[in-house]
């Protein structure tokens, strides 16, 4: 995949997706699988705000059916079976303990109902070919039980604990990269780093917009038929600068932090209700996830960060509902902020805002042919929205309804029946890599084409990071994966900076990987290094 930049100027596309987050990469391959050609920029990396800074879940929001949204619950749990199916490397089942807590028998039935309920809306669960994705329903345990499983349980009050199912995202930013792929396969124009700076509008119908190249500084118009706008935090922003108006479509931006810190359970996840709202506590590669707030932001969605009164009141509320946590702010290995793009449904917090998702078509709110807006949803509904997205504009294109193939099709690295046995297989072709469970999950079936980049160079299949990833993975990502910065490599094509700051030496030995592809100076190289350290300092302090 390589950026497809003379294309964009070049060509007139039936489609044009601006933004490249989780929504606006599943229009792209739902569309392109649908024969139509399509064209997708984004302003800065690929799934590198939202789409990467949430809890990694693939869930169906089991706390929406406290607002009787019923729908919204049986869709998320609908879609988190396809997306076991067709990336079963990068989704896998992850086990839940809901503590009770000081609760009485009047809550343990209520949760019992809501599960009970929950069981039911999944009933397909378990209806995947794969044994190691299927998914019980929920289960009971006593408080003994309960601590033996996950000892940071036994705190005062505890009356025991439910266990049941969702799944868990091992790279948000590498599935999302995936479904790019997948489109750039059925010959979708793609880009990242190419800002849209204003519509192209000629009698009374958009035709695309102009651009710029935030890589060379070019400047070009991209020629669409229709215009798709899903820059989710920035949709609403992009679209009253463009029509010079407020939009019609109301957006609310709800901000998410996540702490990651040295591993607090076992096995299973934590869902802990705490007043009016809950937390949750994530094993994840070997470290504990703990989030997330959920708070309205009224800022600018690009200076949207963690600082040190976020993580001292987040520790403080989480300490408190569950002391045995004992968290202290020296054990913080990395952070990371995102903005929920919520649909402003009159909810007065974005707690309690629903998850839906909307889409506007800009005719009937500003009588403006050829423009579509794609607000709200969930990381788990993305796909089924994207198909919503492609229903609505194949007749405005004139073409006749074509069947939607994307929850059937694997995604590119996803060829896999039986992920335990396909792991088991790659460690047995490939006894010298370090940590191939990590590689085989970042990469899935296409992992073989990463270790070709070190078939004349065995020292790149050499562990680069504590992390384990390799240097042709590096390499891959440049040449193969529009990778362009040293943050898009340690962020979002490797691991290498997922757990925390990368040393010196790590730094080291990725940035001097990508200025032999890419011809850094050494200026350039030394920007690259100090750029990325800056993901690692809190808003407002070194941290």
């Amino acid at each position: 995949m390589r950026r497809a930049v003379s294309r964009l100027s070049g060509e007139t596309f039936d489609v044009l997706v601006l933004g490249g987050g989780i929504t606006g990469a599943c229009i792209a391959r739902d569309a392109s699988k649908r024969g139509l050609s399509v064209a997708l920029i984004e302003r800065r990396d690929f799934a590198g705000a939202t789409s990467a800074n949430n809890s990694k879940l693939i869930h169906g929001g089991l706390r929406y059916l406290r607002n009787l949204e019923l729908r919204l619950v049986r869709e998320s749990l609908g879609a988190r079976r396809i997306w076991q199916r067709i990336a079963p490397h990068l989704v896998h089942p992850l086990p839940f303990l809901v503590p009770l807590l000081h609760d009485g028998l009047f809550e343990r039935a209520k949760l019992e109902a809501g599960l009970t309920l929950y069981d039911a809306l999944s009933y397909d669960r378990a209806r995947l070919d794969d044994p190691y994705q299927r998914l019980p329903g929920h289960s009971w345990l006593g408080r003994n039980e309960a601590i033996a499983q996950e000892s940071v349980l036994g705190t005062e009050g505890l009356q025991g604990a439910f266990l049941y199912y969702d799944a868990q995202m091992y790279s948000p930013e590498r599935l999302a990269l995936e479904c790019l792929i997948d489109a750039d396969q059925e010959g979708a124009a793609v880009a990242n780093y190419v800002e849209a700076q204003a519509l192209l509008v000629h009698y009374g119908a958009v035709a695309g917009c102009s651009a710029q190249d935030g890589i060379s500084g070019d400047t070009f118009d991209i020629r669409a038929r229709q215009t798709i706008v899903a820059a989710g935090p920035w949709t609403d922003l992009f679209l009253e600068k463009a029509l010079h108006k407020p939009p019609a479509c109301k957006l609310k931006r709800s901000k998410g932090i996540h702490i990651v810190v040295p591993s607090r359970t076992a096995r299973h996840a934590l869902t802990v209700a705490a007043a009016d709202t809950h937390f949750f506590v994530l094993p994840w590669r070997g470290h504990t996830i703990l989030g997330t707030t959920d708070t309205a932001f009224t800022g600018d969605p690009d200076a949207a960060g963690v600082r040190e009164p976020d993580i001292a009141q987040f520790f403080d509320f989480m300490n408190r509902h569950l002391p045995t946590m004992a968290l202290r702010r020296s054990e913080v290995e990395h952070f990371y902020a995102g903005l929920r793009p919520l649909v402003d449904d009159g909810s007065k917090d974005t707690y309690g805002a629903s998850r839906r998702a909307e889409i506007v078509d800009h005719v009937q709110t500003d009588n403006l042919a050829g423009l579509v807006s794609v607000i709200g949803g969930k990381w788990t509904t993305s796909r089924e929205l994207a198909e919503q997205v492609t229903d609505r504009i194949l007749p405005k294109l004139g073409k006749s309804h074509r069947p939607c193939t994307t929850a059937a099709a694997r995604m590119p690295g996803g060829e896999i029946d039986d992920f335990l046995a396909f792991e088991r297989s790659v460690a047995q072709e490939y006894p010298e890599l370090q940590n191939i469970g990590h590689l085989v999950r970042q990469y899935g079936r296409a992992l073989p084409a990463v270790l070709r980049q070190g078939a004349e160079r065995p020292g790149l299949l050499q562990p680069i990071a504590t992390t384990g990833d390799i240097g042709a993975q590096v390499i891959h990502a440049v040449q193969e994966e529009m990778a362009q910065t040293l943050e898009d490599v340690i962020l979002r094509r490797t691991g290498i900076g997922q757990l925390g700051a990368p040393s010196p030496a790590e730094l080291e030995t990725v940035s001097r990987l990508m200025a032999q592809q890419l011809d850094w100076n050494e200026a350039r190289r030394q920007a690259e290094i100090e750029a990325s350290r800056g993901v690692y300092r809190t808003a407002d302090g070194p941290g």
